[in-house]
């Protein structure tokens, strides 16, 4: 019983929230247009931040009741109440002028150029690649040149 938990955990079980049981870390997206980032999981406690960017990409590090412990691509973060996020996957393009593809593969036709700091919405994932679409436009990029998705993650 000992050697197969030990197996398990050997393995990259991550931690679970203990509210959603969900895993944690995990990342989700700002639902609204503003978030108030509180110092503590309460409304008594003082707002450190206004998240101001609908759709930003957001990774959840903790749960508290209706409080999801959030950071952006910074680090930078706080409290947030659960309301004010969303389920749906977006990303950050990190690089400048990152190329979109036609599909996985650096040599497949581009599409488009995403500027940094461009938030898109997250399709699927391949080992090294990932599908995003903003503003109209979609194509794969490498998944190094986004933040908002785990460098091991696969999507469909």
């Amino acid at each position: 019983m000992a050697f197969s938990q030990a197996s398990g955990a050997a393995q990259g079980d991550s931690a679970k929230g203990p509210v959603t049981n969900l895993p944690l870390p995990r990342f989700v997206s700002l639902k609204t247009g503003e978030g108030n980032v509180r110092r503590g999981p309460s409304l008594s406690h003082r707002i450190d931040w206004v998240f101001t960017h609908r759709s930003m990409p957001l990774r959840i590090t903790a749960e508290f009741g209706h409080w999801r412990r959030v950071e952006d691509n910074e680090g930078q973060g706080g409290w947030i109440h659960y309301s004010l996020l969303s389920g749906v996957r977006t990303v950050l393009v990190e690089a400048n002028l990152a190329v979109l593809h036609t599909r996985p593969d650096e040599n497949a036709p581009a599409v488009a150029k995403a500027e940094a700091g461009v938030i898109a919405r997250l399709g699927a994932c391949q080992a090294e690649w990932c599908e995003i679409s903003a503003d109209g436009g979609d194509g794969w990029v490498p998944k190094a040149a986004l933040w908002g998705v785990e460098p091991d993650e696969l999507r469909e």
